[in-house]
């Protein structure tokens, strides 16, 4: 799997003041860099699931094409809250196509992928990549006592596993 990653300069955050957060600002600094890292992952994610739905084709077609497509809107949900959370911190949400590009760490997906059962496997190994984010996100959040994040993160994760099961029970395993 290829890890794409920013250079540290890139990461910088800045962190206004004008927040309802009672953490430090070098704490809030350094979630709003997970949140952003977290946000470019599920921004890659979620076109990743809607490539797989317009191009999935085989005998589950008509079981896989809304199943992947449920799963690009409830990304899409997930997303808006992502940016959300670093905005209430006093961060900036980077949320465009071309930094989720640079910055995530989900391998690329290959467009020219048409069978279903490949689709779902190219999923699987995708949700996992997303999940351990998650859970590193989660765990940085505890650490720094941000549990408002460390909920919202562990709501996106118990979803999230339950598309993966969704995804491996499909391949039977």
């Amino acid at each position: 799997m290829t890890r794409n990653t920013l250079k540290p300069a890139a990461r910088t955050t800045v962190v206004h003041t004008s927040t309802p957060s009672s953490l430090s600002e070098t704490t809030r600094e350094r979630i709003v860099a997970e949140l952003n890292d977290r946000l470019a992952d599920a921004t890659d994610l979620h076109s990743q699931a809607k490539v797989a739905h317009w191009n999935v084709k085989g005998p589950q077609f008509a079981a896989l094409h809304p199943l992947f497509e449920s799963f690009a809107v409830a990304l899409a949900g997930w997303i808006d809250e992502l940016a959300e959370r670093a905005v209430i911190l006093g961060g900036t949400a980077y949320g465009t196509v071309r930094h989720a590009a640079r910055a995530s760490r989900i391998a690329e997906y290959p467009c020219e992928v048409t069978r279903d059962l490949e689709h779902v496997e190219l999923l699987v190994a995708r949700f996992d990549t997303f999940a351990e984010g998650l859970r590193a996100s989660r765990g940085l959040a505890e650490e720094f006592g941000d549990i408002d994040t460390a909920d919202l993160l562990t709501a996106m994760l118990q979803q999230h596993e339950k598309h993966g099961w969704f995804l491996r029970a499909t391949l039977g395993v």
